[in-house]
């Protein structure tokens, strides 16, 4: 099971709350990042280091449309944040694009079907040697040189 880093801002407490607690009942071992700074890219900051710094394994992100916290995530060297939004995206973060970061829209999805696509990203493993694999070489190589 995956140690997951979790958090949001105020307007999606509720999902946070949802996701958390169904990660818990699966054994997930499951740290809340929270909700209440008032600057919510903090808390994206916060959970994409944690990540990029290996003391979880993935992370999970929640606002609105989700793209303020991927925008945020994505500026931790060493996390990959993936918008998602949809089964087949949840899958192909990690086995494509070895997303460890996943953020969701509160406002754009539904709870049952964003439990779906958390459970679909964290269940799911980068291929090694994949066709992918360069792309995701040349990205690292990229960020590595600034």
């Amino acid at each position: 099971m995956h140690s997951v880093a979790i958090g949001c801002d105020p307007n999606a407490v509720h999902e946070k709350e949802s996701i958390k607690s169904m990660l818990i009942q699966k054994g997930y071992s499951v740290t809340d990042f929270g909700s209440d700074d008032p600057i919510y890219a903090n808390v994206a900051i916060a959970v994409a280091q944690a990540v990029a710094e290996k003391k979880y394994d993935r992370g999970i992100l929640i606002c609105g449309t989700g793209i303020g916290v991927s925008v945020a995530a994505n500026k931790v060297k060493g996390a990959y944040a993936a918008l998602i939004s949809d089964v087949y995206s949840a899958e192909r973060a990690r086995k494509s694009n070895n997303a460890n970061v996943a953020c969701f829209g509160a406002f754009t999805l539904g709870e049952k079907l964003m439990a779906k696509l958390v459970e679909t990203f964290l269940t799911s493993e980068f291929e090694e040697g994949c066709p992918s694999q360069p792309k995701v070489d040349r990205i690292c190589m990229f960020e590595q040189k600034g």
